[in-house]
């Protein structure tokens, strides 16, 4: 340890540290403002999203704890080991899914906070983590984390100084990677858009329904589990990560299939989310069912419109798809809608022409997005490598200072082949 500095458990630097209410409140469209663990993710307190609670229960659940500005607040269940400072002047409560920590005044809290958010404090959390499913975080547990600081405040804020100046810099850096990234993403929907956009000479004007089959799922029982128990694939939209469905969570049976109103999708061919995940577009490469919130997408005549065209094609039109959507909760499209979609289509060779050319493009986009992502990573790796160093003692200003010589300005989108 170095010279200066001490180790201290959480609970001998800290007032009494607990958590919010363990009753689920009564929610009302306004009033006092209520978090979550929901409301910390990020690391900063998310006031845009908040519930509300009425004065009665605010009173009953600050006899509790009441949080102020300057005390930090943990999350203890779902995402666990995340913590944020209140830097609001307000009144709130919060759930029992937060942990409400106050300094006693030996560490400052902008120091504390940090060093909660680091390499060092987040090792210690993920052994003492409780739990089977959700993994969440006791009281006692966090009480027993050990903290290192040195006596000295001048140097705590110093190491805060330094601290807030190279995360600024490096979320600048990332915002701009980030921009980036979206850019790449948008140029290829632009081009996406353009090429289907054109009509040439022979091409065809046709809905969706008079050229494919669109077909329905759903879900077999949940309470036959029996149903759950086969080796035919079922996709639901949390397959839909990928282009290409090559498995899926859920497998059922023959008879799940045949006592329920789900279908099976013919192998190479499209399903679509029309409900939720409204817009995710993929292929599947085996035989596989569906449940209700998708549709299969199937050409009538394939050697007159090829899968991997309307695949395509679909994509080209997905933002229309999701802009197209209604429902109060969960935003979804009727199967008019999908049949209504005009697509134009070229003779097969064209269409060929056309895969090859938005396959060049796609490859393209990804790659630079692959080193977008890398530089993304390496700026992370390098928050916590300053974080370790920081809580190590062996964080100087020269730390700070190579920040200065670093441009974070956004690089323009490298461009690629079409």
């Amino acid at each position: 340890m170095k010279q200066g500095w001490e180790i201290k458990k959480l609970k001998e630097i800290c007032d009494k540290i607990t958590d919010g209410t363990h009753q689920t409140p009564k929610y009302f469209n306004s009033g006092i403002i209520f978090l979550s663990s929901k409301n910390v993710t990020s690391g900063k307190i998310d006031w845009d999203n908040v519930k509300y609670i009425d004065e009665k229960q605010h009173l009953e659940m600050h006899k509790r704890v009441a949080p102020r500005i300057g005390d930090i607040l943990l999350a203890k269940n779902g995402t666990t080991g995340v913590a944020a400072m209140v830097d609001k002047d307000i009144t709130f409560d919060i759930y029992v899914s937060l942990a409400h920590i106050r300094t006693l005044g030996a560490v400052i809290p902008e120091y504390l906070l940090y060093f909660i958010n680091s390499p060092i404090a987040k090792k210690q959390f993920n052994k003492r983590l409780k739990g089977i499913g959700v993994p969440n975080l006791h009281l006692q547990e966090i009480r027993e984390v050990e903290v290192t600081f040195p006596e000295s405040k001048d140097e705590q804020k110093q190491i805060v100084r330094i601290l807030d100046k190279a995360f600024a810099a490096i979320d600048q850096a990332k915002a701009n990677i980030e921009k980036n990234i979206q850019n790449a993403q948008e140029l290829f929907q632009s081009k996406l858009n353009e090429i289907f956009s054109q009509k040439g000479e022979g091409w065809e004007e046709k809905t969706l329904g008079e050229v494919c089959r669109v077909i329905g799922g759903g879900t077999p029982s949940k309470g036959n589990k029996d149903y759950y128990n086969g080796d035919i694939r079922w996709a639901t939209v949390r397959d839909m990560n990928v282009d290409l469905v090559e498995e899926t969570e859920h497998r059922i049976t023959l008879d799940a299939v045949k006592n329920s109103s789900t279908n099976i999708i013919p192998a190479n061919n499209v399903i679509i989310a029309t409900r939720v995940g409204l817009g995710k577009i993929c292929i599947v490469k085996h035989e596989t069912a569906i449940n209700q919130d998708l549709r299969g997408i199937i050409p009538i005549n394939e050697r007159k419109l090829s899968v991997q065209f309307l695949f395509r094609w679909l994509k080209s039109v997905a933002n229309k798809i999701i802009g197209a959507g209604t429902g109060a909760t969960v935003q979804g499209v009727k199967l008019p809608f999908i049949k209504s979609l005009v697509i134009n289509i070229p003779n097969p060779n064209t269409q060929l022409e056309i895969v090859n050319k938005i396959d060049r493009l796609s490859i393209g986009t990804n790659r630079l997005i692959e080193l977008y992502q890398i530089k993304i990573d390496n700026l992370d790796h390098l928050k916590k490598s300053l974080l370790q160093k920081a809580f190590s003692g062996e964080l100087t200003s020269g730390d700070s200072e190579q920040f200065d010589q670093v441009s974070i300005a956004a690089e323009p989108t490298e461009s690629y082949s079409s």
